[in-house]
């Protein structure tokens, strides 16, 4: 079982490594990291680079897509050969996911028209655009598509994602084995739980850094 995860210049590393390391786990299941060319790319920052060890050409008929995003998305949204390898491979895949604003691309390639979706509470309103009905779940499978809110909850998708695929006890194992067990000194997680003045320096933090 091939499971690709894209790549593009200044993705958020926590959207690819979270659900990484629980699909990872899944038996017979191989990674790849896909882009537009093979080698290093930086994430956001540029603190961190990650391997694309696949060209989009070289991965044709993966069973599981991996989109994350981070702020790069918007450069790789309209990137016309990453539309396209997402069009042609969802053809063929068993299930296709996105983390974060990743589930903006999918929107761009036209595969949440009609369906069920969430993505990092910022972007949820852009989800509209792309005909998909915005659902404030931590994560939301709709049909054999899956999409997840912000970065942490990638590993929940990928979660519930290897229950679906191999069944609870692959999946409580793989949660165990990477001691998957959070207990936050905050419930500050959503907006709807943090604090007004929280919510506030985080927009403005998070427009800040995408301008």
């Amino acid at each position: 079982m091939q499971i690709a995860v894209l790549l593009f210049p200044d993705v958020d590393p926590q959207d690819v490594v979270g659900p990484y390391e629980v699909l990872r786990w899944i038996p017979g299941a191989q990674v790849v990291f896909p882009a537009t060319a093979r080698g290093a790319l930086p994430t956001e920052r540029e603190s961190l680079a990650l391997v694309a060890n696949r060209t989009l050409a070289e991965v044709e008929r993966p069973d599981v897509v991996v989109v994350p995003g981070g702020a790069g998305e918007g450069r790789a949204r309209q990137d016309a050969a990453i539309l396209a390898w997402l069009r042609r491979v969802h053809e063929t895949t068993s299930w296709t996911t996105s983390v974060c604003t990743g589930a903006l691309l999918l929107g761009a390639a036209g595969i949440l028209r009609g369906k069920r979706a969430v993505t990092h509470w910022m972007a949820m309103d852009e989800l509209a655009q792309f005909g998909a009905t915005a659902v404030a779940e931590r994560y939301v499978f709709d049909g054999k598509v899956a999409t997840a809110a912000g970065v942490s909850a990638g590993i929940d998708m990928a979660l519930a994602l290897a229950t679906r695929i191999a069944g609870p006890e692959v999946a409580q194992g793989i949660q165990l084995g990477i001691e998957y067990d959070p207990q936050p000194p905050f419930d500050a997680g959503s907006p709807a739980k943090a604090p007004a003045p929280i919510v506030d320096m985080v927009r403005s933090t998070l427009r800040a850094a995408a301008a």
